[in-house]
């Protein structure tokens, strides 16, 4: 898609194309065989297409001109992909959504779930934000230096939704996607190289690789989600937590805290534990406390609070956030293993039941219906 974007600069074209080289592919490949590097047959099929397409449109011809360099790498594509998204000109919602939906494969459903907003409400952004870089004419390259700031805040947006949705796949049979986790990682250790300075750029890498260095240990072998407290920490990527804390480190010699920093600072706090119960959950309660308090940054603070306070104090602070996050599954969630905590079985199956209901994906489903089915067992008793 950002190859081709950048060919025809028309993300309606760009799709178009897109869409014709994998219907070319349903019917030569199982014919013909897979060619020995599928992606690149794709991209070329769509490529000429979009060429010829450009060729036979007198309007458009003037954009072969303005194509670029065809021995453009894909990753220069992405990149310029990325900034031309995250144009000031554009709403700062509408640069992190349109970037999420382009570059990622994310669908507009997704991007919806990760901004909280039904899917038709996304599709409208979307579109004025693509009408928007058409008709300002807001070209497509990697800005000079002295006008990247601008864009930063987005740009790191963009990485932190991707890798959120990688990490914790919000659709699908997997609870992790793997290619979405390294997709982030890569682009934002391309951001550092390009920007050493901003703090928030090494914070937002500290955070991902702190996060990415337990995706081993997340799930069991029957596809079930692992809490944190039962991890084995022994397999913990240790060359990531290191990476991740000496990146962390140097972001804080700036003396600049940010919410990437910050967030990094309280995965570092779990990542360099011995024990779950060595945890120091009062610091990570004061981390919270520095942080913008969305719904979902309360919630997590709410869960904090609980481990450091005990669960009726958390209880209290999950009841507060029930309009804010009304559909969320882990609002019920928490609730659920709170109001277990204080042997409040019957609340804590129907809570059990509400978050089942709600869950995106099939781990989290058989997780939380083993926890149904053990807090009903306890009622039973």
């Amino acid at each position: 898609m950002a190859t081709l974007i950048r060919v025809t600069g028309e993300w309606d074209v760009a799709e178009e194309c897109a869409q014709e080289a994998f219907a070319s592919a349903l019917e030569h490949w199982p014919r013909d065989g897979v060619p020995r590097n599928p992606g690149a047959w794709l991209t070329t099929t769509a490529r000429n297409r979009a060429v010829d397409r450009l060729r036979r449109e007198a309007t458009e011809r003037r954009l072969l001109a303005d194509m670029g360099p065809p021995e453009q790498t894909p990753q220069e594509d992405l990149l310029s992909l990325i900034f031309t998204c995250c144009h000031p000109a554009l709403a700062l919602e509408s640069r992190v959504a349109l970037t999420l939906r382009t570059l990622t494969g994310l669908t507009t459903a997704e991007v919806a779930r990760a901004f909280l907003v039904p899917e038709a409400t996304m599709a409208k952004r979307l579109t004025r934000a693509k009408q928007k870089i058409r008709s300002a004419a807001i070209p497509y390259r990697v800005p000079p230096r002295e006008l990247l700031e601008p864009r930063l805040a987005a740009v790191l947006g963009v990485l932190y939704l991707l890798f959120n949705e990688g990490y914790s796949a919000s659709t699908g049979t997997e609870p992790v996607r793997e290619n979405l986790c390294a997709d982030a990682i890569w682009l934002a250790r391309t951001l550092v190289r390009l920007m050493p300075s901003p703090p928030e750029a090494k914070g937002l890498l500290a955070l991902m690789l702190l996060h990415h260095s337990r995706r081993s240990t997340r799930v069991n072998s029957l596809g079930v989600l692992v809490t944190l407290d039962e991890q084995d920490r022994s397999q913990w990527d240790r060359e990531q937590i290191a990476e991740g804390v000496a990146l962390l480190e140097s972001a804080a010699v700036h003396g600049q805290p940010g919410p990437y920093q910050i967030q990094a600072a309280i995965a570092a706090c779990h990542a360099t534990a011995q024990s779950a119960s060595d945890t120091d959950w009062a610091q990570i309660v004061a981390l919270y406390d520095r942080l913008p308090r969305t719904p979902v940054i309360a919630l997590n603070r709410a869960a904090a609070v609980a481990m450091a306070a005990g669960p009726e104090a958390g209880l209290a602070l999950v009841d507060q956030l029930a309009p804010d996050l009304d559909g969320y599954y882990l609002l019920p969630a928490t609730r659920a293993h709170l109001l277990g905590r204080l042997g409040r079985h019957t609340e804590a199956a129907d809570a059990y039941a509400a978050a089942l209901a709600l869950a995106p994906t099939q781990a989290e489903r058989k997780f939380l219906s083993g926890k149904l089915s053990i807090t009903r067992a306890a009622v039973r008793r």
